[in-house]
């Protein structure tokens, strides 16, 4: 009885483990497939791999889009031919409890050197669409200072303009 109970258990988790690489693989083939209609320039690919509800952050603090906005900003570059170029060095993936939502961040070779992409995928009818994204630029801890005193006067304009929106 108690290896028949074994064999079950070991079975279930078996299933689980299955399950669970399967919709890393999924999550990945979305991703890699976004990053590569972005560097052929497929516009309808790229946003079709996006929730109707997705954000876009960019890496300058004024990049904050909701998909339709994002897709404005894009389109002339789509159209050139190209828009652009981002190659996944590291990926690390995580599902959540129900396997309906996942997160992930990567290490990506762009044209700014090596940038930092996260965001949250979720399952819409059984496929996995992109709700939400951050690209970042990956700077090393000793070059900081030299970047604060690039960003110092743009972010303090920036940042006094956001508190003159907000309500007292």
């Amino acid at each position: 009885m108690m290896n028949k109970n074994l064999i079950i258990i070991c079975c279930f988790f078996t299933l689980i483990l299955q399950a669970q690489q399967e919709d890393e693989n999924a999550i990945n083939q979305v991703l890699d497939s976004w990053h590569r209609a972005a560097a052929t320039a497929n516009f309808q690919e790229y946003f079709d791999k996006m929730t109707e509800t997705s954000v876009f952050v960019g890496t300058d603090a004024t990049e904050h889009w909701d998909k339709q906005e994002f897709m404005e900003f894009s389109k002339p570059y789509f159209d050139a031919g190209k828009a652009w170029d981002f190659t996944p060095l590291e990926r690390h993936v995580f599902l959540g409890p129900d396997h309906n939502i996942a997160w992930f961040d990567e290490l990506l070779d762009t044209w700014m050197l090596i940038s930092r992409g996260s965001g949250v995928l979720v399952r819409e009818e059984g496929s996995w669409k992109i709700a939400h994204y951050v690209l970042s630029l990956a700077i090393p801890n000793d070059s900081v200072e030299e970047v604060i005193k690039l960003k110092k006067e743009n972010d303090s304009i920036l940042k006094s303009s956001i508190l003159l929106k907000q309500p007292n």
